[in-house]
């Protein structure tokens, strides 16, 4: 595994914490606040949250084909 491709792992987990940080955040958010106010709008943010994570792992996959091929060699 070159330095690079240490690289792009740890930044491709980066955003997956992030991204699931944000999900994590619009579900506490939407019924512990926003429910006081809109009932309608914390349906709509738990919503959005539910859509997050299959986007996270697709970025947390995502990578270079060539990459992937250097892994199963070893």
């Amino acid at each position: 595994m070159t330095a690079l491709a240490g690289e792009e792992t740890m930044t491709r987990n980066r955003w997956y914490f992030l991204l699931m940080g944000i999900c994590v955040t619009l579900f506490v958010v939407s019924w512990a606040v926003i429910r006081l106010y809109s009932v309608v709008a914390a349906v709509v943010l738990s919503l959005v949250a539910m859509v997050i994570p299959p986007i996270a792992v697709m970025v947390a996959n995502a990578g270079d084909e060539s990459s992937r091929r250097l892994k199963r060699r070893r």
